[in-house]
């Protein structure tokens, strides 16, 4: 025991005593003062043996102030994987940026159509399909193949090794 409080602490060391701390300040365990004058020892530390004193009064854990860990859904494989993660999940940002456009472009569209409608008190001709139809469709398209595209990828392609001389 004497000889593992003379052994040299890393860095990880150091940051998970200073984690620890800071979850008895979370938790109220510490006061302010505490946590910041632990944390400075902490970080000046040099030996397991200058780490031990300072969350030695503390518990490993706290079961009641501990959340409950989310459980963790498997990966979902098949046609419908990007409807459960969600259907922008594994698009590039710019789709996902030009979707973002497409439906305000429409919803704004579909809102002065409602309205002038309303106002002449008969249902005008439906002239928000062609904003939304073939840009949607373009859109649709374009994600679709990105989608499969990174789906079906292998990977880098590497060259054989060349003969040797």
């Amino acid at each position: 025991m004497a000889d593992h409080e003379k052994m040299r602490a890393s860095d990880a060391d150091r940051q998970e005593v200073i984690q620890r701390l800071r979850t008895a300040l979370d938790e109220g365990r510490l006061k302010m003062d505490e946590y910041l004058d632990r944390m400075g020892q902490a970080s000046e530390a040099v030996t397991y043996g200058e780490l031990t004193p300072l969350y030695r009064d503390l518990p490993e854990t706290s079961p009641v102030a501990r959340e409950p860990a989310a459980p963790v859904l498997p990966p979902v494989a098949g046609p419908s994987a990007v409807a459960a993660r969600g259907g922008f999940a594994g698009l590039p940002a710019s789709l996902k940026v030009l979707w973002t456009v497409w439906g305000a472009v429409v919803s704004v569209n579909l809102v002065v159509w409602v309205l002038v409608s309303a106002t002449t008190g008969q249902l005008i001709y439906p002239w928000p399909l062609w904003v939304a139809g073939p840009w949607g469709a373009v859109l649709l398209a374009i994600s679709a193949s990105v989608s499969h595209g990174r789906r079906s990828d292998p990977g880098p392609c590497r060259l054989p090794p060349g003969p040797s001389t």
